[in-house]
């Protein structure tokens, strides 16, 4: 297990600088220039030339990229051209906003998938298993967007139980911020919920069809024990792929629950760096989700091993 995320952990340089190269490239070539966006109504050929030699823009595109990627290696992500702070102050004061939110959404989704997915399996073809895939489906169907202004309108407005918006950072406040991060967590994970849900139900329904777990059952097998410790465990392989998946696109699809919600996160600061054509954040937010990506995607791989012993990497 240790030389294969040795090995993983080698491999992701060359990752880092494929996605960099990507990011890079399409940044470049999409409409747009930041230094016309800057300037605006005081837009001069002189001040344009100044401004594109001060950001550096004037250089060849290959030097700009070598320049940027070694300055990326050494924890330096450049300054943004919009207001000239730190990108990396400016994503690590943000981030874990973002990164607390998609973890609270997540667990929300788990919590609540695994039950009614391991039901409806047990249920198969009843009323219980139509009506636990019907709110799966809803989940997945109703647009999160949605679902919080109606999270919104019932437990802000009518039951003002929350706050309809606005956190504190992470950092400045934990437990305020975690307890005004619990109604965009809901709008967000209850995709997650209908995902993992539906998936647990199909891999369930597939296990206990096995011939191993018919000769539990023959054997008297409690049910708590044939469902929780041998059919839940390998059902949850492919289960775990889509946890995986489904928590990187958080980070970057949270970008409309943090803006419903005025939540300082990285989905809101990527969304004003686009439209400004602020290529250093672009470039730095991508490259951090990128990151994020790859070591969950680890984490995933190395959970495969412990919930199936089959499964072995070295």
């Amino acid at each position: 297990m240790v030389s294969y995320i040795a090995r993983r952990l080698l491999g992701l340089p060359v990752l880092l600088i494929l996605v960099s190269l990507m990011v890079f490239s399409l940044m470049h070539v999409a409409p747009g220039d930041p230094v016309l966006v800057i300037l605006g109504d005081f837009y001069t050929p002189e001040a344009e030339a100044g401004l594109r030699h001060e950001l550096g823009l004037d250089r060849p595109l290959a030097v700009q990229y070598v320049n940027w990627i070694w300055n990326a290696a050494h924890g330096d992500l450049g300054a943004s051209v919009a207001n000239g702070q730190s990108v990396v102050g400016e994503i690590g004061a943000r981030i874990p906003n973002t990164l607390v939110l998609a973890t609270m959404a997540m667990i929300w989704g788990v919590v609540t998938a695994v039950p009614i997915g391991i039901i409806a399996a047990v249920k198969q073809n009843t009323w219980i298993d139509y009506a636990s895939m019907t709110f799966a489906l809803g989940g997945i169907s109703i647009p999160n967007f949605v679902l919080a202004i109606f999270l919104i309108f019932v437990l802000a407005i009518h039951l003002d139980l929350v706050p309809i918006s606005g956190a504190p950072s992470v950092l400045d406040e934990p437990w305020e911020a975690v307890r005004l991060f619990i109604l965009p967590a809901l709008a967000l994970g209850t995709a997650t919920t209908g995902a993992l849900a539906r998936m647990l139900r199909s891999s369930m329904v597939e296990v206990m069809n096995q011939d191993y777990m018919r000769t539990a059952k023959g054997k008297g097998l409690g049910s708590f024990r044939m469902y929780w410790q041998h059919a839940l465990k390998n059902a949850l392989i492919p289960t775990l792929t889509i946890l995986g998946i489904n928590y990187a696109y958080m980070l970057g699809g949270s970008v409309v629950i943090e803006q419903i919600f005025s939540i300082p996160g990285i989905g809101g600061y990527m969304v004003d760096s686009v439209l400004l054509r602020d290529y250093p954040v672009i470039q730095g937010i991508s490259l951090v989700v990128a990151v994020i990506f790859i070591v969950t995607n680890l984490v995933i791989d190395v959970l495969y091993s412990y919930v199936d012993p089959r499964i072995r990497y070295d």
